[in-house]
């Protein structure tokens, strides 16, 4: 077992979690490496690589993004060069943003190694822990895909005639996994399919697995399919095998709808629909709920731009870009003085003046969370000589905290908590503001209705949350501990 350390931290854009893994293919971890790439929206904070030549897995990992971690000219491609691979690049959401947390996760037990990637949130994280703790185990990180590695190696569990699919049934959540095996690969997906999970075929003949359909595009491979919700497959010498760890159809879907929403990239086609013509659509039906008289419609980019695109061809009213963004300048600007928090945010967002001065704007972004940062582009709009302006989300208003993978701050920091419209519209500066229905959006999207989780919309959750929980829930237990320890020995 090798595990290289590469860490550095790089404080970036934070999303989720995006999962690759190859089996049988010469070129599998250079081919995960350009997968990375093309899932690296979904995660910023930490990149790694797993490969296996068939008897021994060897692991490197560490901060940032995956160009970071992986540095041109270092070698560390050429070190892990095998026939197997899978990669992981990270934003947590359980479990605070080091390097003991980042994946893939390697371990040795009683069948040999494993590694494991994650995207997801396990709800029941904490009360696992607590219950291996108690009977000795020691863990060695603060988020919940360890939990699983320990399910793993449970002597009882490997009784079992398939010890994976008795594992996979213990976590409650949401959760698109790849194991790594000396000799293959499995990847599960969570009954409810709340994070998305994809299969294809390489050009070399081998298989490729993928959070995103966007990471076998960008490999040169062929899509043929998602991964089932309450199913696991094998990759191995004999191809591909399908295998359910739960009644199929005993469980009705919860697809997280906000992946089409915001997440995904456009290119992106899962939960039976293209992310880029849903989002249009979503546009559409936004110009016809909330239609308004005005010059221009301008997107926040990226993820706001086909919703923008829809709502201009609905009203008929000109599409043009007011914003220019900056793909070099992180999110997490950190800076004491407000005046230069502002300027990173102008930096990271430039307005066209010439396209928005002395003109009544529709502004159409994907969705707002605080809402302090969708005013602080709302009054460079002003300054640049806006007349009007006249916000249009392509979501319902959120108003409920996510506890399956998505990093929404608490209930009360949510701008749409106990807010009005009309008191929306006045924190926003706006002229006008208008959300898309949870009804339109649904109707726009190809599934039944009842088969995507609205949780954050509708406070209805798929799964019952029975407590308040925290991505640093773990993190705080450890740290309790810790001075506990420290003061008995002072």
């Amino acid at each position: 077992m090798s595990e290289f350390d590469g860490c550095e931290v790089f404080p970036e854009k934070k999303e989720e979690c995006g999962l690759i893994g190859i089996y049988g293919d010469p070129e599998a971890v250079q081919k995960a490496y350009f997968g990375l790439h093309s899932l690296q929206h979904r995660g910023q904070e930490a990149a790694g690589i797993a490969s296996s030549n068939g008897e021994l897995i060897q692991c490197y990992k560490g901060m940032g993004t995956v160009s970071r971690v992986f540095r041109r000219g270092s070698g560390v491609l050429e070190k892990l060069t095998n026939p197997i691979a899978i990669g992981h690049v990270r934003y947590s959401t359980t479990g605070a943003s080091k390097a003991a947390n980042s994946q893939p996760m390697l371990a040795e037990y009683s069948r040999g190694q494993v590694a494991v990637a994650h995207n997801g949130n396990l709800i029941n994280a904490s009360l696992l822990r607590d219950e291996y703790e108690a009977y000795g185990s020691i863990f060695k990180s603060t988020n919940d895909t360890e939990i699983i590695v320990h399910l793993l190696a449970k002597p009882t569990h490997q009784s079992k005639p398939d010890p994976l699919g008795h594992v996979v049934n213990h976590l409650q959540g949401a959760y698109s996994l790849i194991f790594m095996f000396a000799d293959h690969l499995q990847a599960a997906r969570d009954p409810y399919g709340i994070r998305p999970l994809c299969v294809g075929r390489t050009d070399k003949g081998g298989y490729v697995v993928a959070s995103e359909s966007c990471a076998i595009d960008a490999i040169g491979g062929e899509f043929i399919r998602e991964v089932e919700p309450g199913e696991i497959v094998r990759l191995d010498e004999k191809g591909l095998h399908s295998r359910f760890f739960v009644t199929p159809g005993s469980v009705t879907p919860a697809h997280c709808i906000f992946e089409h929403v915001y997440f995904a990239k456009q290119n992106s086609h899962f939960f039976g629909e293209n992310v880029h013509t849903l989002r249009k659509k979503f546009g559409h039906r936004l110009a016809r709920e909330y239609p308004v008289e005005a010059d221009v419609v301008i997107p926040v980019p990226d993820s706001g731009t086909a919703a923008a695109v829809g709502y201009a061809e609905e009203s008929g009213i000109p599409f043009d870009m007011g914003f220019v963004r900056s793909h070099y300048v992180g999110r997490t600007f950190i800076s004491p003085e407000q005046k230069l928090r502002e300027l990173a945010v102008k930096l990271k967002l430039a307005v066209i003046h010439e396209v928005v001065k002395g003109k009544r704007v529709v502004v159409v972004d994907d969705s707002i969370v605080r809402g302090t940062t969708t005013r602080g582009k709302i009054r460079t709009l002003r300054e640049a000589g806006a007349k009007e302006l006249h916000m249009r989300v392509s979501c319902p208003p959120i108003r409920f905290p996510c506890y399956y993978g998505v990093d929404f701050p608490t209930k009360e920091e949510l701008l749409a908590n106990n807010r009005s419209l009309d008191e929306i519209k006045d924190f926003l500066e706006v002229d006008s503001v208008g959300y898309l229905s949870l009804e339109g959006m649904l109707d726009c999207a190809t599934l039944p209705n009842d088969h995507y989780c609205t949780a954050c919309w509708a406070g209805k959750y798929p799964i019952p949350i029975d407590i308040a929980l925290n991505k640093f829930a773990m993190e705080h237990y450890q740290m309790t501990m810790f001075e506990d320890f420290s003061t008995a020995h002072e």
